[in-house]
C-alpha cells in the first residue's frame, strides 16, 4: 500500500528536524561518532556498487558489503593509530616541533628588524612564563579534552559500526516507515551528500597541498642544500591541518614560516610566498572541487566557520562547512536560494 502524501506541516517539521539533528550532536558532543559514522557509510555506499555488479545472489551482497565494512573501519582505525604513533615519534614529534619553534624565535631576536622582535619574547624563561600562564588560564579546557578523548575515540568507533550498520539496510533494500520517516531518509541523504562533497573535496585539497609543500621543503630546498629541521613533521602537519578548510592553512604557513627563520629570514619571506602562491592557486581548485558542488564562496564558508565555533567550539568549527553545505542544498530544495 502507497504511503500517504505527506502534508506541508509534516514536511516543515521533518525539515526543522533536519536542521536541529545535527546542532543536537555537536552540543551533546557527538561529532567524533556523526562524523566516522558518516565517512563509513559514504565510502561503503560508493565502494559497494561495484561489488554488487559482480554478485547476483542477495546474501552474497550482504556479505561482501559487511566484510568491506570491516575492511574500511580496519584501514581507517590502522591509519590513524599511524599518524599517532608517528607524530609522537622521534621522527615526527609536536612536542620537539613545538620546542625547535621556541628556540627559533627565540635566536632570531638578534638579527630580526626591531618593529618585528619586540612582539617575541626575550628569553626562553620569558617564552615558558607565558606557555604557562596561557595553561593555567585554560586549565580546565585542557583537562577536558584530555579526559574526553578516550570517550571521543569509543563515539567514533560506534559511529562507524552505526555507519556501516546503514550501508548495510540499504543493500537489504528495506523502505520500511512512515512519510515523516521517509522525509527523514531523504534529508538524511542530502546531509550524507554533503558530507561526501566537501570532506571528500577538502581530503583532496589536503593532499594535494601536502604534495607541493613535501616538494618543496624535501626536494626544492635541498637542491639548494638547505635542511629545515623537522621537514617531514611539517609535510605531515600540512596534511592534518589541511582538512580544516582555510583555518587550517593559517596554521600550517605559520608553523612553516616559523621554521625557516632558523635558516634566514630571507628563506622566511621565500617560504611564506611559495605558501601564500600555493593557497592562491588553491582558491581556483577549491572552487572548482567544492564550489561548483555547493556554490559557496570562500567567505561564505569563513563565515560559517566563525559562526559556528563561536557557538559551539572546535566541533562546530569541524562541522561548519558540511552543516552550511546542507543547508544551501536544503534551501535550494525550497526554492529559496
Amino acid at each position: 500500500m502507497a504511503s500517504p502524501t505527506p502534508t506541508p506541516g509534516l514536511r516543515n517539521a521533518a525539515f526543522a528536524i533536519a536542521l536541529l539533528a545535527p546542532l543536537l550532536a555537536i552540543q551533546l558532543h557527538l561529532t567524533a561518532a556523526l562524523l566516522s559514522g558518516l565517512l563509513i557509510y559514504v565510502l561503503v555506499h560508493g565502494i559497494a556498487p561495484l561489488l554488487e555488479q559482480r554478485l547476483s545472489s542477495h546474501g552474497a551482497r550482504l556479505v561482501a558489503v559487511a566484510v568491506l565494512s570491516m575492511l574500511i573501519i580496519t584501514a581507517i582505525t590502522l591509519l590513524s593509530f599511524g599518524i599517532a604513533a608517528f607524530l609522537h615519534s622521534n621522527v615526527g614529534s609536536l612536542p620537539a616541533l613545538m620546542q625547535k619553534m621556541a628556540e627559533i624565535l627565540e635566536s632570531s631576536r638578534a638579527w630580526l628588524p626591531r618593529w618585528i622582535a619586540q612582539y617575541l619574547p626575550t628569553d626562553s624563561s620569558e617564552m615558558q612564563a607565558q606557555v604557562a600562564d596561557w595553561l593555567r588560564a585554560h586549565a580546565g579546557g585542557l583537562q577536558k579534552i584530555g579526559g574526553e578523548s578516550l570517550r571521543g575515540l569509543a563515539h567514533a568507533l560506534i559511529g562507524m559500526v552505526v555507519g556501516a550498520l546503514l550501508a548495510l539496510r540499504e543493500v537489504n533494500g528495506d523502505e520500511s516507515g512512515g512519510p515523516l520517516a521517509q522525509l527523514l531518509k531523504a534529508h538524511a541523504k542530502r546531509f550524507a551528500t554533503a558530507f561526501r562533497q566537501v570532506v571528500f573535496a577538502q581530503v583532496r585539497i589536503a593532499a594535494i597541498n601536502a604534495i607541493f609543500t613535501g616538494l618543496y621543503l624535501l626536494v626544492a630546498l635541498r637542491l639548494f642544500d638547505i635542511h629545515l629541521p623537522l621537514a617531514k613533521t611539517l609535510v605531515v602537519l600540512t596534511f592534518i591541518a589541511g582538512l580544516i578548510p582555510i583555518a587550517g592553512n593559517l596554521i600550517s604557513n605559520t608553523v612553516i614560516t616559523i621554521i625557516s627563520l632558523s635558516h634566514s629570514l630571507l628563506l622566511a619571506v621565500v617560504s611564506l610566498a611559495f605558501l601564500v602562491i600555493l593557497h592562491k592557486l588553491e582558491y581556483f581548485l577549491n572552487a572548482r572541487i567544492i564550489g561548483s558542488h555547493i556554490k559557496a564562496r570562500a567567505w561564505e564558508l569563513l563565515m560559517a566557520m566563525l559562526a559556528m565555533e563561536a557557538l559551539f567550539g572546535l566541533a562546530g568549527l569541524l562541522m561548519a562547512p558540511i552543516y552550511y553545505a546542507f543547508l544551501k542544498a536544503e534551501l535550494g530544495e525550497r526554492g529559496l536560494v
